[in-house]
């Protein structure tokens, strides 16, 4: 698997190093590597010439989607960017893993999706903390059927790091760049996958959205105007056997004391389980016999197995590995029952989700999807 990157930013170097360690995986059926980076800032492709695979660095993705070294494309650009550049790599017969959250709003995530079913390439949306080894345990938890009737499900991604006033503006920050839907576009995959890919899509929405600070430092010396949302908490309501349950999902960049914690949370009439990054070695079960929760040490093994087995905790590198390596076996028809990426309809999910919260926030009043 031969792999070209657009957009050669905090993301795009992330992946580069993923596939730096790629024989970190064992046994693992699909070998790949980093071909070609292409972005317009000179620096950031001179960060590449240390990349020993890498043949190509260009400033123009047409010359990158036309070299025959590149069978995959990693697409990491500002939002407003999505559409064009998903599509032109599709046009050009190449399979794409595309950053969340496919296309700067609904239309624009209708359209890719369509590009994607109209051809024959493989397309995911990227997401990561699903593949923590708490995150797992807890999908295989919820698959059992230990949770009994399901009662209630949270879902939350957590920043605080907005919270610095003299953090200067970048275009997250910016409506045009980024998309009307602010945080829920750059946090909120990371916390549907889960609960859309067990079946858990809400029917209505009620959400509370929070813009923080209006303006910025912008980096040279001035003020720059921030108008997207920094926080969004949506209750939802989903149908699970005839039941409707109540499920409240977080994306928030305001949140005193949480750097940078995902977490997920189902709780049933027999059965409960809790997870949150903050404690990664730790996850808590419920079971109605104990009538109480009991903390269970995880270790750290993966779903797709590396050399140091489950001996060292994981970090946001290790999660992005996993994500990759679910892409490529997904991709060679080899992912089995683990858990995939992101499908193109499940981001065309999203962003109908997305959609309706701003409704929901501007009429202050619960919204059917």
């Amino acid at each position: 698997m031969r792999v070209g990157i657009i957009g050669g930013g905090l993301m795009g170097r992330e992946a580069a190093s993923c596939f730096g360690r790629w024989f970190a995986l064992q046994d693992f059926p699909v070998r790949a590597e980093l071909t070609a980076v292409c972005d317009l800032r000179e620096d950031l492709l001179e960060w590449f010439a240390q990349v020993p695979t890498v043949q190509l660095r260009t400033k123009d993705h047409a010359e990158l989607l036309a070299s025959d070294q590149v069978d995959v494309v990693y697409v990491a650009v500002p939002h407003n960017l999505h559409e064009k550049l998903y599509c032109d790599v599709l046009a050009a017969g190449k399979d794409l893993l595309a950053e969340k959250p496919f296309g700067i709003d609904l239309a624009a995530a209708r359209r890719i999706r369509d590009a994607a079913n109209a051809s024959d390439h493989f397309v995911r949306c990227s997401s990561e903390f699903p593949f923590a080894p708490g995150a797992q345990r807890a999908i295989h938890y919820v698959q059992s059927g230990a949770l009994g009737r399901v009662l209630e499900i949270h879902s939350g991604f957590l920043h605080s790091s907005d919270l610095d006033t003299a953090k200067p503006a970048n275009w997250k920050r910016h409506s045009k760049t980024c998309g009307e839907i602010g945080v829920m576009g750059d946090l909120g995959m990371h916390t549907v996958h889960i609960p859309f890919r067990l079946g858990w899509k809400p029917q209505r929405v009620f959400a509370q959205l929070q813009k923080g600070f209006a303006q910025r430092p912008d980096g040279q010396g001035g003020t720059a105007e921030c108008d997207t949302w920094d926080n969004a908490t949506l209750n939802c309501d989903v149908e699970i056997d005839s039941q409707t349950v109540p499920m409240r999902l977080q994306q928030k960049r305001l949140a005193p004391g949480q750097t940078n914690s995902w977490h997920f949370e189902a709780i049933g009439t027999e059965g409960g389980v809790r997870y949150n990054t903050r404690d990664a070695n730790t996850i808590f079960i419920y079971e109605k016999e104990k009538d109480g929760w009991t903390r269970i040490d995880l270790g750290h093994a993966m779903a797709f197995p590396v050399i140091t087995g489950g001996i060292f905790e994981a970090g946001f590198p290790d999660l992005n590995l996993q994500m990759w390596a679910a892409y490529a076996a997904e991709r060679a028809g080899k992912l089995a029952a683990r858990f995939g990426c992101a499908t193109p309809e499940e981001a065309v999910q999203s962003h109908e989700l997305w959609q309706a919260a701003l409704k929901s926030h501007a009429e202050k009043a619960a919204v059917e999807l």
